[in-house]
């Protein structure tokens, strides 16, 4: 159906059908396909098992009371992590609407009304943020409406309204962001704070499994104490009215969209002028500095080696979606900080492991940046310096910041317990040498906005990075075990096994490397 050149809906259709065929890039900035016939038919056969899935599901919930409490209680802690995730997506994508999107100065400068761009861009990330939950939940509305549960059918105006709300709560922080700290700065917060946000559920629940067992306790006797009886969270409590709304209560599903709706329209009503002014205040900040009024001055006291380490943690720094990414993977590190400086018994094995494998990711997400997605080999390939001077540079650039991250608590664990510490030490430093060294010799040349894609680009390469960072954390989990007295036969020919896949892993990454073009 054809709809008036300029209205909200013509926008609307246009903005949708630029993301059904930027769903089979990699990026953004990668070239504009619709997702292959191949992938279009995994997606149906993962759809029709989660109908299988939903069938079963909902023929034994048949007698059982959907408003429960403990029912209740388990849709609420689902839909915080949903919550959690959706406006980690959303934050994401409105620094994207905000900053990266270069069609955004034609429409303004247009005789579309800003109230009708900015309208039609929220729309659109709520709509891309709803996407996947539909694609997950939708199977269970389908599934009720054929067994006679008609009240499952409210999935969709339930998910829709929190799709909705965390779309207008993460551009409403972004253009907070770029009032307070301004156009430049908000590029790399907004990014971080959605990283933040994704990663804040997993962590919360990492702090909770680290307290002691009196404290769980205490906890779980509070929340039973809650739930009981005449408790804080009784039938008609507030808290549950988004789960009720999930589960097929229509009164909590009209409510959720009511509000949906009424922030929807408060948050296109009155922030689209302040969206153009954002946007203003993007396109006249200058990208580089203003030069002294003495003139620049040229100082070349740093060693080749130096220059290049330097350089290449600047140009990550000054990148927001891959400053994004890589600190997603910090993240994940914190819980097992807490585990390493807490008073109570170490888990030896389960942290020497923990500490190799994310070392070794993140060793190898760095290679990537600063080897495979060089903006100018040939330039270093032909200037007057040593290759073998450059490779250095870059892999110390890739593998000194993991081995920063791990300094400490590997000191700490030293000190606490010196024979597994350093056997934990050895198998960090191998995993993250050892995935660099995977990327010098087998990695492709690649574009850095395409770092999520980058497994699909080289399989190889990241299918030995993944095998030799396992066989590593499992050498330093059981060479742990093996410091901590926990010597066995069979201890001792897993960690023989791992050492050797390890080292068959760098084998074949040097043998293969001529076969592959290399970045570098």
């Amino acid at each position: 159906m054809s709809a008036a050149p300029g209205s909200v809906r013509w926008l609307l259709m246009h903005e949708l059908r630029l993301a059904w065929f930027n769903a089979g890039s990699s990026s953004a900035s990668a070239s504009r396909r619709r997702p292959g016939t191949s992938t279009i038919l995994v997606l149906g056969a993962i759809w029709i098992a989660l109908h299988a899935g939903a069938w079963f599901t909902l023929r034994g919930l048949e007698g059982l009371d959907r408003m429960a409490r403990p029912l209740l209680a388990g849709v609420t802690a689902a839909l915080i992590v949903c919550a959690t995730a959706m406006l980690s997506s959303s934050l994401k994508a409105s620094v994207v609407t905000l900053f990266e999107r270069s069609d955004l100065d034609l429409l303004l400068s247009s005789p579309l009304p800003s109230r009708s761009i900015f309208t039609v861009r929220l729309a659109a990330i709520a709509a891309a943020t709803a996407s996947i939950y539909y694609f997950l939940l939708a199977p269970f509305a389908h599934v009720g409406l054929l067994l006679g549960q008609y009240a499952w059918l409210s999935l969709y105006p339930a998910v829709l309204g929190l799709a909705v709300l965390c779309a207008c709560c993460g551009m409403l922080m972004t253009l907070g962001l770029v009032r307070t700290i301004g156009a430049r700065r908000t590029r790399v917060a907004g990014q971080l704070l959605g990283a933040v946000a994704g990663a804040s559920v997993f962590i919360l629940s990492q702090l909770y499994l680290q307290t002691s067992q009196v404290r769980q306790r205490d906890i779980g006797a509070t929340l039973y104490a809650m739930l009981s009886g005449d408790g804080r969270l009784g039938p008609d409590s507030t808290a549950w009215l988004p789960a009720r709304a999930m589960l097929g209560d229509p009164l909590p599903a009209l409510g959720l969209v009511a509000i949906a709706v009424v922030a929807f329209a408060g948050t296109a009503g009155y922030t689209h002028r302040f969206f153009v002014r954002g946007l203003q205040q993007t396109a006249s900040q200058p990208e580089t500095q203003r030069p002294p009024a003495r003139g620049t001055s040229y100082r070349f006291r740093r060693s080749l080696f130096d220059t290049i380490v330097i350089k290449e943690w600047r140009l990550i720094l000054r990148d927001p979606h891959l400053i994004s990414q890589v600190l997603l993977q910090l993240l994940y590190l914190l819980p097992l900080f807490f585990v390493i400086f807490s008073k109570s018994a170490i888990q030896l094995p389960a942290i020497a492991a923990g500490l190799t494998l994310l070392c070794g990711s993140l060793a190898g997400s760095l290679a990537w940046i600063v080897i495979a997605a060089e903006d100018a080999p040939d330039l270093l390939r032909s200037a007057p310096a040593a290759l073998r001077t450059v490779r250095l540079a870059k892999l110390s650039a890739a593998v000194v910041p993991p081995l920063a991250v791990v300094a400490l608590p590997l000191l700490w664990l030293i000190y606490r317990a010196p024979v597994p510490g350093l056997f934990a030490c050895f198998s960090v430093v191998a995993a993250v040498w050892s995935a660099a060294l995977v990327v010098l010799w087998c990695g492709r040349p690649g574009v850095r906005s395409s770092f999520k894609g980058r497994g699909k680009a080289n399989f190889l390469s990241n299918f030995l990075e993944m095998i030799g960072s396992l066989c590593w954390a499992g050498l330093g989990g059981l060479l742990a075990a093996l410091g901590a007295g926990l010597a066995s036969g069979a201890i001792l020919a897993g960690a023989g096994a791992a050492l050797l896949g390890g080292l068959i892993v760098l084998l074949a990454a040097w043998l293969l490397q001529d076969r592959h073009r290399r970045a570098l």
